[in-house]
């Protein structure tokens, strides 16, 4: 029992040694079967693998309460007697506290009144003094405010940029030790990948923090539309006299637009006429005066000197 005991043993240990050979045997024949491709791919792979070591290996910092960022905007309109002046004190008032004017536009309305639209960057530690000195310019109309907190998406972006610096740096260091070609062509490509998502990041960053740290003021400027003097609901001799002879001239005004209308139809008519009574006319063919002779002397029915030629004087009925 012993003896076949010992044999079984000596046959397992056999079998677990060739086993070993052959699956060194197949990796080696893999590793060699791969080759270049193998290793091309390798690069990246290497770089994010000491960028999670070294994340894992870092020693982690206590947790601390980040400030607060918040973004400040507000919108006013305002009625003010003069519109100029009242944007000269809102510059002042900006540039005291530390601020400037990002866009301004005035244009006048009708020909009656000035309209102004200014934006103002100011800030955020002087943004309530500044509103409540645009506020007081004049009469408000119309006051906006808005805060929004971004103070999850800053600390985010803080942190991405400094993983991203420390992968960019990993990733030039394993360049610096690259001595196969391959190896240094995909590691290029890594850093060029990096760099760029670097530089989106830094562009949020200050991005927000000018958004962050300068409160935004769209302040609207108007001017009261000047009022038309009032007249007298009851007219006088002089209304009577000044509406009377603004009448008689609006109508002089208008007949001569009628006349003025008609000129040119008269003008035409007459120089037809005239053609005709002087051009045409006397070139007509003139017809031949057929027209009877009376005779002298009517005889009466029954005078016996009707037919002759007698120069009595004529009788007339019932005359013997």
């Amino acid at each position: 029992m012993r003896a076949r005991r010992t044999f079984a043993a000596l046959m397992l240990t056999a079998s677990l040694t060739v086993a070993g050979c052959s699956g060194g045997a197949s990796d080696d024949k893999g590793e060699s079967a791969a080759g270049p491709a193998a290793r091309e791919g390798a690069a990246g792979s290497a770089a994010d693998r000491a960028e999670s070591d070294a994340q894992h290996a870092a020693p982690k910092k206590p947790v601390s309460l980040a400030p607060a960022h918040i973004i400040r905007t507000a919108a006013l309109e305002v009625e003010v007697a003069d519109a100029q002046k009242a944007l000269a004190s809102a510059r002042s008032a900006v540039e005291t506290a530390g601020g400037h004017v990002a866009d301004e536009s005035t244009e006048r309305i009708d020909d009656t009144h000035v309209a102004s639209r200014v934006v103002l960057r100011v800030p955020q530690e002087k943004y309530d003094e500044v509103l409540s000195t645009l506020a007081g310019t004049g009469r408000l109309l119309s006051r906006k405010a808005d805060a929004k907190d971004v103070t999850d998406q800053v600390v985010d972006v803080e942190s991405r940029i400094a993983t991203q610096r420390a992968s960019v740096a990993r990733v030039r260091a394993l360049m610096d030790r690259a001595t196969k070609l391959d190896d240094i062509v995909a590691l290029e490509g890594q850093l060029s990948s990096r760099q760029a998502d670097l530089e989106s990041l830094l562009a949020q960053q200050a991005t927000l923090k000018d958004r962050t740290t300068l409160a935004t003021i769209t302040l609207s400027l108007s001017e009261k539309e000047k009022e038309e003097e009032q007249r007298d609901d009851d007219p006088g001799f002089m209304d009577a006299l000044g509406g009377g002879w603004d009448a008689l001239v609006a109508t002089g005004r208008w007949a001569g637009v009628v006349i003025g209308a008609v000129a040119p139809f008269a003008a035409v008519l007459v120089l037809l006429y005239a053609l005709w009574r002087w051009g045409v006319r006397p070139r007509l063919p003139r017809r031949a005066a057929t027209t009877p002779a009376a005779p002298a002397h009517l005889p009466w029915p029954g005078d016996s000197n009707a037919g002759g030629t007698g120069s009595g004087p004529a009788r007339g009925p019932g005359q013997d």
